[in-house]
């Protein structure tokens, strides 16, 4: 059984949007680094996705700017989805991200497609702005994005740093937007640098 067993109905809008709800069930195979705080296994894009729309309905208090929390849990779940085609690229992997733009673009293009013209352009749009950082609620949104697997690497003995020999300046640059839109939460982040640079996760 799979897509090719889709039994079409009269309604051609109605079937593309399950057979797009059917295409990003893929999601669920696209491993990233990052593990899971219980060490079974790595997570993959579909459970990164969820956990970070949950966080941002959780940090909304601690933004610099106004952010509407719903617009930004929007940008969480679709974030990602273009790696159904592109795949994961790793945060730090310098060679990885050189033709990552190039990679998602097209896959964009491919994926969105499958949607009606007006639901594909919309969730286009935000996959757009989240990429290119400029609002509140993209900003936003990618302090998540970068905070959760913070977290589970301070819970996983620094696992995706040590395994990848990331350094201290890297992760840095990385939380650089929530240094600055979530100082409050950076805090936390600086201290949790600090312990990471002593126990000898980041270089």
């Amino acid at each position: 059984m799979g897509k090719k067993d889709f039994l079409y109905g009269k309604n051609e809008r109605i079937n593309r949007q399950l057979l797009f709800s059917a295409e990003i069930d893929r999601m669920t195979a696209i491993a990233r680094r990052t593990m899971l705080i219980d060490k079974r296994r790595r997570e993959n894009d579909a459970e990164h996705s969820w956990h970070i729309a949950v966080m941002a309905m959780l940090f909304g208090e601690y933004a610099s700017e106004p952010v509407d929390l719903g617009r930004a849990v929007q940008m969480c779940v679709v974030h990602d989805l273009v790696e159904i085609i592109a795949g994961d690229t790793f945060a730090y992997d310098v060679e990885g991200n050189a033709d990552k733009e190039e990679r998602e673009k097209a896959a964009a293009d491919q994926l969105f497609a499958e949607l009606p013209e007006d639901q594909g352009q919309m969730i286009r749009s935000l996959w757009e702005e989240f990429d290119a950082m400029e609002t509140a609620d993209a900003r936003y949104a990618a302090c998540m994005d970068r905070l959760q697997p913070f977290l589970h690497n301070t819970l996983t003995d620094g696992h995706t740093w040590v395994e990848s020999g990331t350094d201290r300046a890297a992760v840095e640059k990385r939380m650089a937007v929530v240094k600055e839109f979530l100082p409050e939460v950076y805090e936390w982040v600086s201290d949790n640098i600090e312990e990471a640079v002593r126990k000898g996760w980041l270089s």
